[in-house]
């Protein structure tokens, strides 16, 4: 669980209710179904008429790395590579086979049958960078939903007030109405810019430096498997992967 995440939102409630309050507003004010719907709507139509709907739901899939970034420890994968290095200094490259099925993640345990099959250091990393081009565009393309979303609610929520005010002018005849339609002009603006500022693009920067750290943790892997194909000395190996993360 990623408490900063967590700690941040808080803090970000807090200081608007609470400046809101010492103010001497009402919380109750800030909230407006209908501006709430014309902003959110808005957003979220606009969000999927630029992306396909794989990328889109993609994006929300990944949400959930806010709060539980994919679990994947630099120094565990260094200490993983280097005791393939020395298993295949004892016993050649054949000898990590056994080693194999014990891989979950897919990405690993392609490198591994590679440099067990006998591939070529040069065959072995461009196979594997192009698969990690494939990832880091897919997944980046995924998380700039979030951005795009950051960059039509400040817009819509304009749009939202606009439509507020039209209301206003059409029933300046009932001061009854003007409090409702003035009440949702400002507050969609609130709406648009806050969801925008304190949620979307926040959410868009830490998915994508999320997808940057995995993107890392791939090149490490390749860097570790072609040096134990090259047969480079486990601690030498070590030196070099440690430098990914100075």
């Amino acid at each position: 669980m990623d408490r900063v995440s967590i700690f941040g939102i808080v803090i970000s409630f807090v200081a608007i209710l609470g400046g809101q309050l010492l103010e001497g507003g009402n919380v109750h004010s800030l909230v407006q179904f209908t501006a709430f719907i014309i902003v959110m709507g808005g957003t979220i139509g606009a969000v999927m008429l630029q992306s396909s709907m794989p990328v889109f739901f993609l994006g929300l899939k990944m949400l959930k790395w806010v709060f539980r970034p994919p679990e994947k420890e630099p120094q565990v994968l260094i200490d993983q590579i280097v005791q393939w290095s020395n298993v295949s200094r004892k016993g050649g490259l054949l000898a990590l086979e056994p080693m194999i099925e014990s891989v979950d993640e897919p990405f690993i345990r392609k490198g591994l049958q590679m440099l067990v099959d006998g591939a070529e250091p040069g065959t072995l990393r461009e196979s594997m960078e192009l698969e990690i081009d494939a990832y880091e565009e897919h997944y980046r393309a995924a998380a700039k939903i979030w951005e795009a979303a950051g960059g039509y609610a400040p817009t819509i929520g304009i749009l939202g007030a606009v439509m507020g005010l039209i209301h206003v002018m059409e029933n300046l005849s009932d001061p009854s109405k003007l409090g409702g339609g003035i009440a949702v002009a400002f507050v969609a603006t609130i709406y648009g810019v806050g969801s925008a500022n304190l949620f979307f693009l926040p959410i868009a920067n830490k998915l994508k430096s999320l997808v940057s750290h995995e993107v890392m943790m791939k090149s490490m892997l390749i860097d570790g498997l072609v040096s134990i194909s090259n047969g480079e000395n486990p601690r030498m190996i070590e030196t070099k992967l440690r430098g990914y993360w100075v």
